[in-house]
């Protein structure tokens, strides 16, 4: 069986690790191995990044639809529970930005949640 050299394919292999971990500091960015591990660490973290952003960005829109219904004496989960019952179909992002940009809108979705849970 005659021999396969394969140094062409394992340089453009170590290549492409070498070149996802530009930027990194000292041997991060220059070791092979030590390269190839930080790049598996990043991308794990940037997965879960991902994930806890969501999560991160819906607590913020709470807080900020919470903060406006304070002038409306009302708290947040009788708000959502009333618009849940009245079947306003509005998802909280929407609500966070009409409760920022359009406090009159929003007031208005207030007052249809009162009415809906009677107060």
């Amino acid at each position: 069986m005659p021999r396969v050299k394969t140094g062409a394919y394992t340089r453009a292999r170590r290549k492409k690790w070498l070149k996802a971990a530009k930027g990194y500091w000292g041997g991060k960015s220059r070791l092979y191995r030590t390269a190839r591990q930080q790049v598996i660490h990043g991308g794990v973290s940037a997965y879960k990044e991902r994930r806890r952003k969501k999560r991160v960005f819906r607590s913020l829109m709470i807080t900020r639809i919470n903060a406006a219904l304070a002038d409306h004496g009302l708290n947040y989960s009788r708000f959502i529970s009333g618009l849940k019952k009245a079947e306003v179909m509005l998802d909280r992002s929407v609500l966070s930005e009409l409760a920022i940009r359009s406090p009159e809108d929003f007031g208005q979705l207030v007052g249809v949640a009162r009415q809906v849970l009677g107060g």
